[in-house]
């Protein structure tokens, strides 16, 4: 942020004050843990009061401030003082209710928090480091049709991740490649067996997790591999800035329900796609990677804006 070209110390000239607060180093320590709802509010509640009583929240009374929470929104709206209820009430504080608030997954309630891009594995620090990937995605050759790495999730009635697993290894044509990830075979804890796979694949697989985003959507993206998601929160309702408004040019949905019907084949869908309409949604998915980047923060790209431009912007034009 210090390094932002528009950047000032002086809070007179600032059309936006950025609040250096990392929210998400707090509330994570408590999450797991047995603690009383009182320690766990206590930083969020002094850093609110602290930014009350400075001058420049009196200008526009915080509208004009915002920060970046470092995780969901879900980590920082605990509706009660029940300590067994999750996260802190950092969102729910009646004045940080005028700030805005940048998470890797936003509440489609809410018009104070919005998305921004999970990191990735790549960092350029030039245009041309920019430009090669994408040539290097656009040349891949693609033998998977489809793909998904993760593990089953008996534990989740509501989940479609085994029907979804399920598919991929019941795939007729063998068009699809299952990467197992669990505590015993560690693949997805290696970033070039998991890119690897996004770039072999035509389309990912993107179910829902413990929330709706997935930080995979962005690592496919990345590979020029094209997301199938199969709920309207995992990225349409979310990465309003990052993404296009016309999901269909970079993206494939399939409901849920859709997934859960006995005789629906995702392998059976996915053939009856055009391939010029499959070579067209790559070539949208590859235009996309500078959005979903943070650049090398020593270096700044000159041709691209990354995913942190992105947020700034959406920061701007908001205020």
């Amino acid at each position: 942020m210090k390094q932002y070209q528009s950047f000032t110390n002086t809070s007179s000239k600032a059309s936006v004050v950025y609040v250096p607060f990392y929210a998400g180093l707090d509330v994570g320590r408590y999450l797991w843990d047995d603690h009383e709802t009182k320690v766990i509010d206590y930083v969020s509640i002094e850093v609110v009061k602290h930014l009350k009583g400075k001058p420049e929240w009196k200008k526009m009374w915080g509208h004009d401030h915002f920060l970046v929470a470092g995780r969901v929104s879900w980590d920082f709206r605990r509706m009660t003082d029940n300590k067994l209820d999750w996260g802190n009430r950092l969102f729910n504080l009646p004045d940080a209710k005028n700030m805005t608030s940048l998470v890797i997954e936003s509440s489609p309630w809410s018009n104070t928090d919005f998305a921004i891009s999970y990191p990735t594995y790549f960092h350029p620090s030039s245009d041309h480091e920019v430009y090669g990937w994408q040539e290097r995605m656009t040349r891949k050759q693609r033998p998977y049709l489809f793909s998904f790495a993760g593990a089953l999730r008996p534990e989740l009635n509501d989940s479609i991740r085994n029907e979804i697993i399920n598919q991929c290894l019941g795939s007729k044509g063998k068009h699809c490649k299952f990467m197992k990830c669990d505590a015993v075979i560690k693949n997805c804890e290696y970033p070039k067996n998991v890119m690897r796979l996004f770039q072999k694949s035509v389309f990912y697989l993107q179910p829902l997790e413990d929330s709706y985003t997935r930080r995979s959507t962005f690592d496919a993206i990345l590979a020029g591999c094209i997301p199938i998601f199969f709920h309207l929160a995992s990225a349409y309702v979310q990465y309003l800035w990052h993404f296009p408004k016309h999901y269909t040019t970079y993206s494939m949905y399939i409901p849920i329900e859709d997934i859960k019907k006995e005789d629906f084949a995702v392998e059976k869908r996915l053939l009856e796609i055009p391939k010029e309409k499959v070579v067209a949604m790559r070539e949208e998915v590859i235009k996309l990677i500078p959005n979903v980047i943070y650049a090398n923060p020593n270096s700044k790209l000159q041709r691209f804006g990354d995913a942190f431009d992105v947020a700034v912007k959406g920061v701007l034009n908001r205020i």
